[in-house]
């Protein structure tokens, strides 16, 4: 038994003392599988023996994240050349897989990167390129930046379509030569004289061994890893016909009765890889909104460095930049890093990073984004995210990642292409049997048995295409990603992608996302019944204060302390609100207290402060109880509104979400806040009903202030509206629509939204939101247009039409194709129904191209 036992090394991160390593021991060892864990608090290492069959690295590193510390992993994505087929993709993760200390790989054809997580500690990059290319295959390398590792991948994926087209241009001229050479009899052309087979067989020997030079050697790399891929078949199948006609020339048979076909073996070679040249070029193509991307970013910055007199301008390469440092950005220049603008102002043209098309105006205080190019004025920022870092950096890894990643539309396609060649190989050599010992007696009376069973073999070989299987869900992907992010939509993985394509529920949050998030105080009204008793002052009658832009920009008064006599009546009710609110981070509470400052009110201290969640707050001001929230809370507290009713249900009618104020247990008033309807919420809903969606509105708002918002948007108030939902209640919301069998999409972009977007089947943040609904959804809207919505569910729908499309075509082509090369259709129409391998070969390799350029029209997406 250890014999069978294995042993992991795992960096910890998060041990504070001895005791933590203890735990984690502990913890590792009654785990079923592991035979000793020790754990090192100095070294800050766990070592661990385990059993492979009872338990994996991944299910250690979970545990170990579950107890509450963390397993320093690194990432690494390689660009890889050589590879032809989905095969050797899965050769590449099968070998990485077997090297100890690998937890993950995740290899794709369409991309030609291998995406490899896996332990430092065990083992080192250098082990995990060393075997790639012991598999056979080559890794991109370059040093310095990103950019520089970029550029090197280009030029090294250039070179390779360089050389296939070398290769096409030489196997073309030979071919046609060969082809008249080898025709000229059947066409009536003069072209018969000594030793016109023995230089058809030379030239073809040029094109077997130069344009099938790679076939050969990605062929035997296959074998020594034990496994097969579409070069094998392009090897043997060529090799069939042209070692064939070679031996009938070298023992001299009569070619009259023992066929030679050295033209189909170069025309095999030719077309094969013309289709590996045309899909070459293809693929590269759905990688261009990475490069276009990256191709934003500025090379160089104009840092500001030293003070007062010492002060200079100097100009250095953007990776020189730091966080902190001052940078001048002129009219038509790019923006370097992400920063805040400390002077001046323009207007950036940030169209290429959020899909916005119209340049957006930046001031004093506003965050400029790196890659957004300077449109007008100019300006001086201070860098905060710089490298890696920063938000363009952070878009082309999202992605990158979504382009990698796998769909689960994708696994059928897998599991066959796994299978597909080995299936292939032992079909052939069963067709080939039968055609050698029944068919061609049959059929063939004067040709070989030999040479019609291997025609025949040669034949199925050749026009079975396992590269269409494995393009047809990646290269959709890509593209589809691709021009999600040119809109400003960003898909964390394919798996998202394909769902979002099944979305027939979606759920609005109402703040910040219908709405602009920016709530503003419209309304003030004072009860009659609130006296405040107070040295020498009282309040008397009630008033109520309507409040509109300019009764905003008007005079006001102001109070320079609670005792003061000379104080407006809505200038005390605004004192004990906005002072009680200015603890809170709620949108409503910062609301009330920018008005009560724009008003010229003094806020004092908060003496006590207790958060009601999704009801208000209570707060002692002034050695005064002061509660603030719905009147639903109101009630609670039995504190009497009927005397402001009917204000709370016109401001409700007017949509309106109204507080009520209660001061030293009093009813003191209320305050009316409205946030106003994005401009293109009304036809982003209007969009997704035309799109046959179910469209609800999720709001912690009364029924009456949602019905309001819903009439102005396009909702029905009675079918597509759920009010006075708690924070905490919103993923329950997503939950119950889920257990009615609805596949649903949730649009946020709060903090108490991310629960709800993580239940979703789909996630969707808006990308004004905050960065913790960002993570926890599975798409990001950069615009902050609620239009972006129904375009990302367009776009999937579109993406998974497209695969499912390439999907039909590949197994359709398979299916169709092999029985047709295997001589089905001889016994029915006769001999001359038997496919050419030339024609075989040519609609293999076009099998795959018709797949990539079909993923391609995606790219013209109208959204």
């Amino acid at each position: 038994m250890r014999g069978q036992t294995k042993q992991l090394i795992i960096p910890i991160i998060g041990m504070h003392c001895a005791n933590c390593a203890n735990t984690l021991s502990r913890g590792l060892k009654r785990l079923p599988g592991v035979d000793e864990a020790n754990v090192s608090y100095a070294n800050e290492r766990a070592v661990i023996t385990y059993d492979p069959r009872r338990v994996t690295p991944d299910q250690m590193i979970e545990l170990i994240k579950s107890i509450g510390y963390g397993a320093a992993l690194a990432e690494v994505d390689l660009p890889v050349a050589g590879m032809t087929c989905n095969n050797c993709a899965n050769t590449i993760t099968r070998t990485l897989r077997r090297l100890d200390g690998v937890l993950d790989v995740n290899t794709s054809y369409a991309s030609e990167r291998t995406h490899v997580t896996y332990l430092p500690s065990m083992v080192e990059l250098s082990d995990i390129k060393r075997a790639v290319r012991d598999a056979g295959y080559k890794v991109i390398e370059a040093g310095g930046s990103e950019q520089a590792q970029l550029d090197a991948e280009q030029a090294a994926r250039n070179a390779e379509i360089a050389d296939k087209q070398r290769k096409v241009i030489v196997g073309a001229v030979l071919s046609t030569i060969i082809m008249i050479l080898s025709m000229a009899e059947m066409v009536g052309l003069p072209l018969d004289f000594p030793g016109r087979l023995w230089l058809v067989a030379i030239l073809t020997t040029i094109v077997q061994f130069y344009l099938g030079k790679d076939y050969y050697i990605s062929a035997w790399k296959a074998l020594q890893n034990r496994t097969a891929n579409m070069d094998t078949l392009v090897a043997m199948g060529s090799s069939v016909a042209y070692f064939y006609s070679l031996a009938i020339l070298l023992l001299g048979l009569d070619p009259m009765h023992y066929h030679v076909y050295f033209e189909s073996a170069a025309m095999i070679l030719t077309l094969i890889t013309v289709g590996k040249f045309l899909e070459a070029r293809a693929k590269g193509q759905t990688g261009a909104a990475i490069r276009k991307l990256l191709g934003l970013r500025a090379k160089t910055a104009r840092i500001v460095r030293g003070t007062g007199a010492e002060m200079e301008e100097i100009e250095a390469p953007v990776e020189d930049v730091l966080v902190g440092d001052i940078i001048i950005v002129r009219p038509g220049e790019k923006i370097p890093v992400d920063g805040v603008v400390i002077a001046g102002q323009s207007t950036v043209d940030e169209s290429m990073l959020t899909g916005e098309s119209l340049p957006v105006s930046k001031v004093e205080g506003d965050v400029v984004i790196g890659g957004a190019i300077n449109k007008t004025g100019s300006f001086r920022f201070q860098a905060t995210a710089v490298g890696k870092q920063t938000a363009l950096a952070q878009i082309v890894k999202l992605v990158q990642d979504a382009q990698a990643s796998r769909a689960p539309i994708q696994d059928l396609a897998d599991k066959v292409s796994a299978v597909f060649v080995p299936a292939v190989i032992v079909l052939a050599g069963l067709v080939g049997f039968y055609w050698y010992f029944w068919g061609a007696a049959a059929y063939y009376h004067h040709a070989s048995p030999l040479g019609t069973a291997l025609i025949f073999m040669a034949t199925v070989l050749l026009i079975s295409c396992p590269c269409a299987l494995g393009l047809a869900t990646p290269t959709a992907i890509m593209a589809g990603a691709g021009v999600g992010a040119q809109h400003g939509i960003l898909i964390k993985n394919a798996e998202a992608l394909q769902t979002a394509g099944a979305v027939d529920t979606v759920i609005l949050d109402k703040t910040g996302t219908i709405t602009k998030g920016k709530p503003t105080v419209t309304d003030v009204v004072e009860s009659r019944e609130w006296r405040v008793e107070s040295g020498e002052w009282s309040l008397g009658d009630w008033e109520i204060e309507r409040l509109s832009d300019s009764a905003t920009q008007s005079a006001v008064h102001t109070i320079s302390n609670l005792q003061s006599p000379h104080r407006s009546i809505s200038h005390s009710l605004l004192f004990f609100a906005a002072t009680a609110e200015r603890a809170s981070e709620h949108p409503l509470a910062e609301a009330i207290v920018e008005y009560a400052k724009a008003q010229g009110v003094s806020l004092g201290e908060v003496e006590h402060f207790n958060s009601l969640t999704g009801r208000g707050i209570e707060a002692t001001v002034a050695g005064q109880v002061v509660l603030l929230g719905s009147p639903a809370l109101m009630t609670e507290r039995g504190i009497d509104i009927a005397s402001l009713q009917a204000d709370i249900t016109q401001l409700q009618d007017e949509g309106k979400t109204v507080m009520a104020v209660a001061v030293g247990g009093k009813l003191a008033g209320l305050l009316a806040v409205a946030d106003t309807v994005k401009e293109s919420s009304a036809e982003a809903i209007r969009q997704m009903h035309a799109q046959r969606l179910r469209v609800m509105m999720l709001t912690g708002d009364n029924w009456r202030t949602a019905q309001a918002i819903a009439r102005q948007v396009g909702l029905d108030p009675a079918r597509e509206v759920k009010a006075e939902v708690l924070p905490g209640d919103k993923a329950a919301v997503v939950q119950q629509e889920q257990a009615n069998g609805r596949v649903v999409a949730m649009v946020g972009d709060g903090v108490n939204d991310a629960p709800a977007l993580a239940q979703a089947n789909v996630g969707m943040a808006i990308g004004a939101g905050k960065d913790v609904a960002i993570e926890a959804a599975d798409i990001t809207l950069m615009r902050g247009d609620l239009r972006s919505a129904p375009q990302a569910i367009r776009l999937s729908r579109r993406t998974l039409r497209t695969i499912k499309q390439n999907l039909f075509w590949a197994f359709a082509y398979n299916v169709a194709a092999i029985p047709i090369a295997a001589g089905v259709l001889v016994p029915i129409f006769g001999p001359q129904s038997q496919l050419n391998p030339m024609i075989a070969a040519g609609a293999m390799a076009f099998s795959s191209v018709f797949v990539v350029s079909n993923s391609l029209r995606l790219r013209g997406l109208k959204l």
